[in-house]
């Protein structure tokens, strides 16, 4: 038997969470329910859960401070966030699981599926919430991102990334020391994490980092030459807004 808490300060969100453990996961217990980081540490150290299903917004706190209090932890997190937020993105780049307010039952059975799984496997995430706290101190400095593989976490720096590569629901990243490291999920995921990084995606099967761009070849439909020689096909589409982006760096 799996236990769990929830910690979330609106009780609607209460009943929601506990509605849909009840329903979707009938091995999960939920030990109980806090509102507040005070509470919510009580709740913790009392009950000694495996997951917690934890509020990013806590009144006039957030969540963070309660894993802050609490390190090193041994139970798996799931956050709960809304769109948008600043935070939602540094949960991204540490590939941490998460529910988007308002609830779709769906994306709640897949992030709680995943923690389970996880929980069984007895995966522990305390490397990927240090990626967290970073990119959260750090908000306009370089990034580090957390990509996920069969059997490793890789902690990689942004800056290292040439360019990722699609292919269907896989993306390989392609790094400065021509490591390979393939994940499974979207290019279109990534592109919207680093867009604000100096990432561009000149072609749907490529996202480059223009800080590795040596130069734009025009002919036959235009061509990206990396630093590392490789070369990046441009759709006619994107080609304008490519060459205006280079010339602003």
């Amino acid at each position: 038997m799996i236990k769990a808490v929830v910690i979330d300060d609106e009780p609607a969100m209460q009943e929601v969470n506990r509605r849909l453990l009840k329903e979707y996961f009938p091995e999960v217990k939920l030990a109980g329910i806090g509102n507040s980081v005070e509470s919510g540490i009580e709740l913790i150290k009392k009950e000694k859960p495996h997951l917690v299903l934890l509020d990013v917004e806590l009144n006039e706190s957030t969540g963070f401070h309660i894993l802050q209090q609490l390190k090193p932890y041994s139970f798996k997190v799931v956050f709960i966030t809304g769109y948008d937020t600043y935070a939602l993105k540094a949960i991204k780049f540490s590939a941490l699981d998460y529910i988007l307010k308002p609830v779709n039952e769906v994306e709640f059975q897949q992030a709680i599926q995943h923690a389970i799984d996880e929980i069984n496997q007895g995966e522990n995430q305390q490397l990927q919430t240090g990626v967290l706290f970073e990119t959260l101190q750090n908000e306009n400095q370089g990034k580090k991102l957390v990509l996920k593989t069969m059997d490793s976490l890789h902690i990689v720096d942004a800056c290292d990334i040439f360019y990722c590569r699609s292919d269907n629901s896989y993306t390989t990243f392609h790094l400065a020391n021509d490591e390979k490291i393939m994940v499974s999920r979207s290019i279109r995921e990534y592109e919207e994490l680093l867009s604000g990084h100096g990432f561009f995606r000149p072609h749907q099967s490529f996202l480059v980092n223009l800080n590795h761009v040596k130069r734009i070849d025009k002919s036959d439909g235009g061509f990206i030459i990396m630093k590392n020689k490789k070369e990046i096909p441009v759709s006619l589409r994107q080609k304008k807004r490519l060459i205006q982006l280079i010339e602003n760096l």
